[in-house]
């Protein structure tokens, strides 16, 4: 069935309009992202079809060639990859109005959890702050599985010097979803600390996140 020959006050758009977003279901809202289906199913079919493979946090998992696979087409994959890039950001920006200081390890967990639970590379960040441990600047480090050899001391605070921050805080995540240490993290964070001793400029905590949740490096003793 075309979305023509459904009624039109049975067509997703018109719902909305009507009802509102929260009226819709799933595959109603991809549905209108989407926009149209292709000559074997209409946009809603195929947005049923592709739900019941993946719920909506599995399908933010996808690189945009998986999604490409799935739906046959490069401008659904770029819809559907911008529409999840616009979700974190948003909510991101929210948490960012609510609470810019950064008071715990917590606080570093929801700040990042959106935007690192899902990556599949180790992100190692760097997250800079004032005296009122307000976030001055996050600083990207180093892309890849982290070691020593790469997460050199002058990268880290380099961008905390120029910026005239007064502590810093580390943070990473484990793509496995499991946010235990390793002793390679450990070994970073304390020559990290011996560093920034030196320099004045104080490692509060380095976070580790994972999918599972988060643990803090200073709560468990290193720092």
């Amino acid at each position: 069935m075309r979305i023509k020959e459904i009624p039109w006050y049975n067509r997703p758009g018109i719902r909305m309009q009507r009802k509102g977003a929260a009226a819709l279901s799933d595959a109603e809202l991809l549905a209108i992202v989407l926009g149209r289906g292709n000559t074997k199913e209409n946009a809603i079919d195929q947005a049923n079809r592709i739900l019941k493979e993946h719920n909506f946090t599995h399908l933010s998992e996808l690189t945009i060639k998986e999604l490409e696979q799935k739906f046959n087409t490069s401008v659904k994959a770029l819809k559907i990859t911008a529409m999840f890039e616009i979700f974190r950001r948003t909510s991101k920006l929210q948490k960012q109005g609510y609470n810019t200081q950064i008071r715990s390890a917590e606080d570093v967990h929801h700040y990042f959890i959106d935007a690192l639970q899902h990556q599949k590379r180790e992100h190692f960040y760097a997250l800079l702050l004032d005296t009122k441990n307000r976030i001055i600047k996050e600083e990207l480090i180093s892309l890849g599985t982290l070691n020593a050899s790469l997460i050199h001391p002058r990268e880290v605070f380099n961008p905390a010097i120029r910026a005239s921050a007064n502590a810093i805080i580390l943070l990473h995540n484990h793509p496995s979803g499991e946010p235990k240490p390793s002793d390679e993290d450990e070994r970073i964070t304390k020559i990290l600390s011996s560093a920034g001793e030196l320099l004045g400029i104080k490692i509060l905590d380095h976070v580790i996140i994972g999918k599972s949740g988060y643990i803090s490096l200073r709560e468990k003793g290193v720092l």
